[in-house]
Order: C-alpha cells, then structure tokens, then sequence
C-alpha cells in the first residue's frame, strides 16, 4: 500500500494491522483456526506420521494438482468428478491408468471392503467363458424372447441340467413357438441367436450382466435403474448356483480383490437361487454346501503365494424387502441354518432393496425381533449390517429407514448418503460407532460423493467402498478407481483422508463373531487393543509406511 493511502487512512482513523486490537483479532483467528483444524477426521492419523509418509502425503498432492492439468481436468470437471463418480469427461481409462496418481493408489494398500454386493463382484467376461466351458448349462425364460423390449429388459435365467435337453427341430427362446420354461441348451442358445449367432449372443449376454453407459444417466428414474439392476443380477445369480461355475469365478474374484490391494471383504448375497453340486440335477436343499465350498475356495487361495497376504472373506446373509413375512422367515432360518454350519462364513444379516415395491425397514421390524429371538433360541450371533440411506432423490422410506437401522442396532449402515441431513442421527450415529459404509457408484447410480466430506467433516467414521465392473462399461473398476476419485473433487481428501478411511474399514470389519462389548471394545481401543483387530491394524500400518517409502523414493525427482 503507497505511503499516500497509508496517511489517508491514518488521517480518516481506519485502523492499521499492527494496532494492538487488529493484532489480537488476527490472534483469535488464528486460534479459532488452528482449533478446529484438531477436530479433522484425520487429525490423529496426521500426528502420527512418520516423516517418510509425511513426505510421500505431500508428494501426491502435489502430483495431483499437477495431473489436472496434463490430464485436462479443469476445474468445472473437478466440480462434476466430485458430484458424480461415473462422470469421466473426455478421459480414457488409458489415460487415467497410465498417471502417475493411478499407479501410486494401485499399489495403495486399502485395508477392508465392507460394503459389496457379491453378484457386482465377478468379472463378466470370465463368468460367461466359464458358463460355455461348463458342460450341461441351459438357459430358460417364462416366455419367449420376440420384442426388442425382450431382448432389453426381459427376464431369464441358467441352470445346469445333465440330461440332453432340445432335439434338433425344437423351437428356441428367440421363436414365437418356445415353450416357457423349457430348458434350452447354452450352445444352441447361442447358435440360434438370431442377431449375430455366437458373437451376437456373448455380446448380448455380457451387456444383459452390466449395468451400460445408457442407464448411468440421471433423467433415468431411481426404480427404473433398480429394476434394470435386478434383471442383471438374477442372471449372474442363476449361473453362480452351479458349483461348477462357481468355483473358478470365486478364485478369480479373490485374485481381483488382492491385485486391487484389499485383504478383506464382506459380501452380501441374496441366496435367490437353489444351489446345484457338480454334475447333480437335483437343487441342495440348503446353504451349507455352498458355504462348504466358499470355505473351502477361500482357504485354497490364501494357502496360494498370491493370496498369502489376503486375510479372508466372509458372507453377509441378505433377503429381499419385496417378500413376504412367511419368505423372509424362510431366508432366516436358512441364515441359521448356514450359521451352525459354517460360523465362520456367516458375519451379518441385511435387507436389501427399496423402491416401489420394497417395504419399509419399520415395517420390518416384528420379523427382524423374530428373527433376534430365533438367533437367541440357537444360540447363534448374526449382527444386523443393513443397506439404508440410499441416495435416491428423497423420498421418506429411505430417510426414515435411517431412524430404524439405528434403533435396531445395525453396526454399519451402508451407503447411508442422506444421512448428512439428519443432524440428531449423525450425533447418534458417532455415539453408536456406526461405521458408514459409503459408496459413490452404487449400482450405477451416480449418488453425490460429496455427502461423505459433509459426513466426515462431523466427525462420523466413514470407509470408502465400490461396485467393481459387474455394473459399469467403462472399466473404471474398484477400490483403486474410487480413491482416484476421491482426489479429483475441489475438496479432495488426500492421502492422510484416504488412509483414515482404510483405518476406518479394518476397525469396523467382522473378522470374527464378537458380542456387542466385545465389539464396542473393539473400534475404540483401535491399534492399541489386544485383539485381532488390533493386529490388522498394526499389519496395515506396517504396510502403509512401506508404501510411502516407496512413495518417497519413486516419485521425488518427479515433482
């Protein structure tokens, strides 16, 4: 400021910056500052690092900031990348894979994935392969599929068969003349496809089983994208009942899950279909053979070098909203069932589902007291982790499903989008330990990601999740994709906001049954407790400081 102004000002009385009262207003700004920046989520994590990782945090923001420019980013995309997860401008998936910002997240190590459907979890290409590999497999439709409307949204289904089904001149699924349900083999579905034969067929197949670009959009009502999600998922469902297809899928799944730095997942499924062993006609008459084989394909990968780091999986038992009292039921005693089993398969029980013809979760609630009481009478302990607050334009179910999930004494809540605008719910949410369990692609809807910095930013634990290729063309994939993300919004989170919400998955995940003070005990000891999760804990740390040492010595003469 020239001297000139300087005198006006003096002469007019305007304070100066150096009077003593300007000086103490700037000092209880800085204070006021400085306090709430002790409140941050990651506060404590900050404290903690090490040099090494405070220097590799300090690295990526800068190759982040670097990157919206050579990869184009201005900020009106950053604005959009943050608002909508599947918005992808002009980028390629090459393009983004090959940044530097993609490669450090990759190597990333990302602790626990809480909130996975499983029939979302597969890589669809290798799914149908394995389907034509697998002797005995038929496809099957309530009626014929003659419409483009069929072809688009109709439902059908595979199931295996030993015997030879189909003479020669009987009709097909794609004739006016197909007898509904009658079981048509896979190879001659496929032969007879009348757009395109084989190649038409696969290629049919596999944009039945994803949820495309088409549907990702948001003039697509919220029940409209839900039902597409259903007609993907009981067909992937249907070819996973079959032991023989199963197998080898789940392999790869947990290879995927690795490749993608996660050593733990809990995956919720719907047990929609009756489940066939290898080679026999008859459907089993329970879970237990399944959970058998999820036991024992788990167990066989971890034993592998690739899998040596991979701390296990397990199952969160979920049943429709549409059912019935008497259908539900039936689901939980299968729940049971598998529980007593194969305790160590089971970890949860949820309620999946909402829209037009889902109920609410306080309607719910005599079935969920039944069910307690029946896992009371057994003597087995199934906790409720249940799927509210999804972001679906409003609507009260899916805010007062909230009010319910809490009062019943869910341990997460997933994805719980709109709870940021429930202020007493997030005080009792914090209160609870209530991990959420957000997630920014959710069945291909885009949902507004930022939700989890309002979350965050008041104080409430949250753990990022994702949706991996099962619902998206365009093969930005898992946990890795949705971190990269995480950064590209205005209020990008950083490394240290990435890895407390790491820390934040491995304390809030169910890797052994615990009673409730067990449980509570658990999540606020975090590192320093004696347990199990305490020693996750103490191995991701481990991990994270070689990551950004890595980090560190990879990267530095980059910036």
């Amino acid at each position: 400021m020239g001297s000139s102004n300087v005198d006006w000002e003096i002469e007019e009385g305007i304070p100066q910056v150096d009077d003593p009262f300007i000086q103490q207003y700037l000092k209880g700004r800085t204070s006021l500052i400085l306090e709430e920046q002790k409140q941050r989520y990651d506060t404590n994590l900050r404290k903690t690092l090490s040099p090494v990782a405070a220097k590799a945090c300090e690295i990526v923001s800068k190759i982040r900031a670097r990157e919206l420019t050579t990869l184009g980013l201005d900020e009106r995309d950053s604005v959009q990348l943050n608002k909508n997860p599947m918005y992808m401008p002009h980028l390629t998936r090459d393009q983004v894979q090959r940044s530097g910002l993609w490669k450090i997240l990759q190597k990333m190590p990302k602790g626990s994935l809480l909130h996975a459907h499983m029939d979302t979890m597969f890589d669809i290409d290798f799914v149908i392969e394995e389907a034509f590999l697998t002797p005995g497999v038929h496809i099957y439709a309530a009626k014929p599929f003659i419409t483009q409307h069929d072809y688009k949204e109709g439902l059908f289904y595979f199931q295996y068969s030993p015997r030879i089904q189909n003479l020669e001149n009987e009709p097909t699924l794609w004739e006016a003349s197909y007898k509904p349900s009658t079981l048509i083999s896979l190879q001659k579905a496929a032969s007879s496809f009348p757009n395109g034969g084989g190649v038409g067929f696969r290629d049919w197949l596999k944009r039945r089983c994803i949820f495309t670009s088409e549907y990702s959009h948001r003039q697509h009502r919220a029940d409209d994208r839900l039902n597409i999600y259903k007609t993907l998922s009981v067909v992937i469902n249907s070819l996973l009942s079959y032991e023989s297809i199963f197998r080898p899928c789940l392999r790869r799944m947990f290879s995927r899950l690795t490749a993608d730095g996660i050593n733990y997942v809990e995956l919720r499924n719907s047990f929609a279909f009756p489940y066939r062993r290898e080679g026999s006609a008859a459907a089993e008459e329970d879970y237990s053979e399944w959970c058998r084989v999820f036991q024992e394909e788990l167990q066989r990968f971890m034993s592998t070098e690739e899998g040596q780091n991979f701390c296990g999986a397990r199952i969160v038992w979920t049943t429709s909203r549409t059912l019935s009292n008497r259908a539900i039921s039936d689901s939980m005693v299968q729940c049971i069932l598998a529980k007593q089993d194969f305790p160590e398969v089971i970890c949860g029980f949820d309620v999946t589902g909402q829209g037009d013809y889902a109920r609410s979760l306080v309607d719910l609630v005599p079935i969920l007291f039944w069910f307690r009481k029946q896992c009371a009478e057994e003597g087995v302990d199934i906790p409720f982790l249940f799927h509210v607050g999804e972001y679906l334009g409003g609507g009260e179910q899916t805010e007062h499903d909230l009010f319910d999930a809490i009062l019943l004494g869910s341990r997460r809540i997933g994805p719980g989008e709109s709870l940021y605008k429930h202020p007493l719910l997030l005080e009792l949410v914090k209160e609870k330990k209530i991990l959420i369990e957000c997630c920014p692609v959710s069945k291909g809807v885009a949902s507004p990601t930022d939700s989890i910095s309002s979350l965050l930013s008041r104080g409430v634990p949250v753990s990022l999740c994702s949706y991996p290729t099962v619902i998206s063309e365009h093969g930005m994939d898992g946990l890795t994709a949705e971190f990269w993300r995480a950064l590209q919004g205005p209020d990008n989170l950083e490394l240290p906001g990435l890895a407390m919400m790491v820390e934040n998955s491995i304390r809030w995940s169910c890797y052994e049954d615990q009673s409730t003070v067990e449980w509570l005990s658990d999540i606020r000891e975090g590192i320093l407790g004696g347990g199990l999760k305490a020693a996750r804990l103490q191995e991701w740390y481990a991990s994270f400081e070689k990551f950004c040492e890595w980090i560190a010595l990879e990267f530095e003469t980059d910036i």
